[in-house]
C-alpha cells in the first residue's frame, strides 16, 4: 500500500492558511478561490496567480523560509484516523509507503513523522517527477517489491491519484476529504474508477483483508 500525502495523511488547512496570510489575502477568500479553482478543473497553483500575477510557487517557498516562515506540518496535522491505520495494516503483515507530491524539506518531515511505521518514504523531489506524471507511478513500483497489480495507490484525488495510477496498473482508493475529494466525490469517475471508496483510512484494513481472501 502506497499513500499520498496531502489531504490523505495531512490535513493542509494550517500550510493555505500560512499561504494565504503570506498573500496578505484573507483566509475565507483565498480558500473561496482555491476551490472555485479545483471546480474548474483547473490547476490549483492558479489560485495564486488569481491574487498574484505572475506567482513561481517555488522560489516564493524559498522567499518563505528565508523569511522564517518555512513550509510545515507536524503530527497535530496528522488526520486523526492514520496512526490507527497504519498500526492495523502493519499488524495484517502489509508493506507500507507514503509517496507525493512534496518538496525536499517535506520529505524530510515525513521521515522525521514516520520512518518507523512505513517501509518507503519519497516525494516528487526526490524522484524528479510529479503526479500525473506516469514517471510517478513508475518509480513507485521500481520502489515496491511487488507487481503493479499488487499495489494499492490510497489518494484524494481523481486527476492527480487515482486515474494515474490505474492507467499504470495498480489497485487504488480515493478517501473522502479535502476540496478535491469533496468536489469529485458524486462524479461517475469517483463512483466507478477506484477499488475502494472510503470516509476514513480505518475502512481500509477490513477491506483488503476481504477483497484478498475473495482473491485467493
Amino acid at each position: 500500500m502506497v499513500f499520498d500525502v496531502g489531504e490523505c495523511l495531512v490535513d493542509e488547512t494550517r500550510e493555505y492558511g500560512a499561504w494565504a496570510d503570506w498573500l496578505g489575502v484573507p483566509r475565507h477568500t483565498f480558500a473561496a478561490m482555491f476551490g472555485a479553482v479545483i471546480a474548474q478543473g483547473r490547476d490549483y497553483r492558479e489560485t495564486f496567480q488569481e491574487f498574484r500575477p505572475g506567482f513561481d510557487l517555488y522560489p516564493e517557498r524559498e522567499r518563505r523560509a528565508e523569511a522564517g516562515k518555512p513550509e510545515t506540518f507536524g503530527e497535530s496535522d496528522l488526520y486523526p484516523d492514520v496512526r490507527d491505520t497504519f498500526a492495523a495494516l502493519r499488524a495484517d503483515g502489509l508493506w507500507l509507503g507514503i509517496a507525493g507530491n512534496q518538496t525536499v524539506r517535506a520529505g524530510s518531515i515525513l521521515r522525521e513523522l514516520f520512518s518507523k511505521e512505513v517501509d518507503l518514504i519519497a516525494t516528487s523531489d526526490d524522484w524528479g517527477a510529479s503526479k500525473p506524471d506516469p514517471l510517478f507511478f513508475e518509480r513507485v513500483a521500481e520502489a515496491s517489491p511487488f507487481a503493479h497489480d499488487e499495489i494499492l495507490y490510497v489518494g484524494d484525488r481523481i486527476d492527480n491519484d487515482l486515474r494515474p495510477a490505474v492507467a499504470a496498473g495498480m489497485h487504488t482508493a480515493l478517501i473522502r476529504r479535502g476540496p478535491w475529494a469533496t468536489i469529485q466525490w458524486q462524479t461517475e469517475e469517483a463512483e466507478k474508477l477506484p477499488t475502494f471508496r472510503v470516509e476514513s483510512l480505518l475502512e481500509l484494513p477490513s477491506l483488503i483483508r476481504d477483497f484478498n481472501e475473495r482473491s485467493r
